[in-house]
């Protein structure tokens, strides 16, 4: 494996900071840089513990990719090769059962931190590890706990998998993943430690990665049952893997947790969520003698809103560990892969996610940074409650244009020329009217080679061309941002607020808007259904601005100058529109009399909600007594 001289200067850097940052090796009372998350492991699961331990405790100093896998598969080996004997704690699975040697996690713990701190020790003073070239794999990662009262969501990212597992019989591959826990997080935990080494250690892996994430996923789910089963835990988890070779991709997935591919700023469908509406999975539950019912979704016997999962030993078999997978060829035009639980898909359309995506590179440059930040943030915001996990996987730089293929190469060099031809004919139609303008010209001075041209049309005019477009005189912008922010604040009216046109608002009628909208009625009183109002945002509240309109307070299909009463009516309310403020905090009753009321009753229900005490607008005079009207010049 080749690597720069510079790589490996950044490399022992990186070791001579961390063996600073971390203690000698641990004894038996100290405390561990990183507790594990379950009391008690099989033989079976050293491997994927270990790995988890080292990986996640280099991550947290910021430990290259490739260097952390190359450190975690060291240790690993290190600690498989060492007797674990000493660790074993006798455990029956049941009574009259044979014991199973379990191992106590806490001294494995500290056993792996140890071996680590010695391997770095060692690399330090001579460097074995040597990065081979990688292909391009940029992740963004976000996860929220959201309105849950536990995070269960667990994710799993993998650029440099041969390293991690010692390949080099295979094309360069990476694993991503994304757990969904439901009921608790042992078995999301679970599934993210030890499902890429059930992968590995699958027969059918070097030949056909599908079937052995198959296997895999199968695997994972026996042996978590297993576990379930010794502690007593009920829980589950869905899961979606994308495991990249060479020039391939494999998707696997159990449950709703889903992965879409963007190709050339398209989204591409990848794979169908397992879920109880399915048709073939509810025959697939009932024939095994279960029910699907609606108890605010649908449900695999009134419980679980996952037909396929992890774990849910209580529901086995109608909840199967059967993962479905697909295969998909690479051909350099695909952009991302957007990995996400059910609480990102069910409240955003892929559309709307590729948009998201689209903007925020647009507005940073390419810059990738922030993408799965605001893709939680545009889920969240869409109404979603649950835990939500995002993973954006980046195949190719997105500063740079895709590659183009022969086919498009020559379909943009056939509209190249088709262009080239347009634009001579044009000139040469120009140059025609030209001609023809000059000599109309020289005809009406009576012609003649010594007529002048220069300052009237012709060639001599500078140039202009023939038609002109003018920059739109679109007012209806000029408090328009174009930020993600921006948009996202926009959805605080609600969306049947009111029709957006051009950067404007549309106010519906009154009655047609319910409390549950939690609006006021000063938003109505001050400037009325069917008024046209400029929105803007200050400090994170959108509120509209009055834009010197006239509030169209009539009966439907009613013209304005139609109505007898409308210039009285127009006037007092034009009137109540500088006073709503101070109206409305006085009187609550002034909102609900006058929504839906018609022009003939309004300038009696003015004039009724006058009779506001005097405390409340005019402290200097006497209480408890009614203006007999409300002047012109009257400011509040």
């Amino acid at each position: 494996m080749a690597g720069s001289a510079t790589e490996e200067k950044t490399f022992r850097r990186f070791l001579e900071l961390f063996l600073r940052e971390m203690r000698p090796p641990l004894q038996e009372n100290d405390p561990l840089p990183m507790r594990p998350l379950t009391d008690l492991i099989s033989e079976d699961e050293v491997e994927g513990e270990c790995l988890d331990l080292c990986v996640q405790h280099l991550y947290k100093y910021n430990c290259p990719c490739s260097l952390a896998a190359a450190l975690a598969r060291a240790t690993a080996d290190s600690v498989l090769q060492s007797d674990l004997s000493i660790h074993h704690v006798n455990k029956t699975v049941e009574d009259g059962a044979d014991p199973l040697p379990q191992l106590e996690s806490v001294k494995l713990a500290r056993l792996v931190f140890n071996r680590l701190f010695e391997m770095c020790c060692l690399w330090l003073k001579d460097f074995p590890y040597r990065r081979r070239p990688q292909p391009y794999y940029e992740t963004s990662i976000h996860a929220i706990k959201n309105m849950r009262r536990k995070m269960e969501d667990k994710h799993v990212i993998i650029p440099d998998f041969n390293t991690l597992f010692n390949i080099h019989d295979q094309e360069e591959q990476a694993f991503f993943a994304v757990f969904d826990g439901h009921g608790g997080v042992d078995a999301a935990i679970y599934a993210a430690n030890h499902l890429h080494v059930n992968l590995v250690r699958q027969e059918t892996f070097s030949q056909d990665a599908g079937n052995a994430l198959c296997r895999a996923f199968k695997l994972t789910d026996e042996r978590f049952v297993q576990k379930a089963s010794r502690e007593n835990l009920r829980c589950g988890t869905t899961g979606v893997v994308t495991f990249l070779r060479g020039k391939t991709l494999y998707v696997a997935w159990l449950g709703d947790s889903q992965v879409m591919l963007v190709r050339r700023g398209q989204a591409v469908e990848l794979m169908k969520p397992h879920k109880p509406d399915r048709e073939d999975e509810k025959q697939r539950i009932e024939a095994l003698g279960g029910c699907v019912i609606w108890f605010g979704t649908w449900r695999v016997n009134g419980s679980l809103s996952v037909s396929r999962a992890i774990g849910d030993s209580e529901h086995k078999p109608y909840i199967c560990g059967d993962a479905d997978h697909s295969i998909f060829p690479l051909d350099g035009s695909e952009d991302y892969l957007i990995l996400a639980c059910d609480g990102f898909w069910d409240t955003v359309s892929p559309d709307e996610a590729v948009r998201v995506v689209t903007d925020h590179l647009q507005e940073n440059a390419g810059d990738t940074a922030m993408v799965a930040h605001k893709l939680v943030a545009s889920a969240r915001d869409a109404g979603s409650s649950d835990n939500i996990t995002v993973i954006v996987v980046f195949l190719r730089d997105p500063r740079f244009p895709p590659p183009t293929t022969a086919e498009e190469e020559d379909e943009e060099g056939a509209a190249e020329q088709e262009v080239e031809e347009e634009e001579v004919a044009e000139a040469e139609e120009e140059e025609e009217e030209e001609e023809e303008e000059e000599e109309a010209v020289r005809m009406e001075r009576g012609g003649g080679e010594g007529g002048s041209t220069a300052d009237i049309g012709g060639k001599g005019r500078g140039g202009w061309p023939l038609q002109q477009c003018s920059a739109p005189a679109d007012l209806g912008y000029e408090d328009r941002m174009d930020s993600f922010t921006d948009r996202t604040s926009l959805s605080l009216l609600g969306p049947s607020l009111g029709v957006e046109e051009e950067g404007r608002i549309i106010l519906p009628p009154a009655s047609s808007v319910g409390p549950s909208l939690g609006l006021t009625a000063d938003l109505f009183s001050a400037w009325g259904p069917g008024a046209v109002c400029h929105h803007y945002q200050e400090e994170g509240l959108l509120r509209p601005r009055p834009k010197s309109c006239v509030p169209a307070f009539q009966e439907p299909n009613t013209p304005a100058s139609t109505d007898p009463l409308w210039p009285q009516v127009a006037t007092l309310l034009n009137q109540a529109g500088r006073q709503t403020r101070r109206m409305v905090c006085a009187s609550p009753r002034w909102g609900p009399k006058c929504i839906g009321r018609t022009p003939k009753e309004l300038p009696g229900l003015l004039r009724s909600c006058r009779t506001v005490p005097y405390s409340h607008r005019w402290p200097d005079r006497r209480p408890g007594v009614a203006l007999p009207h409300l002047p012109d010049d009257t400011t509040i």
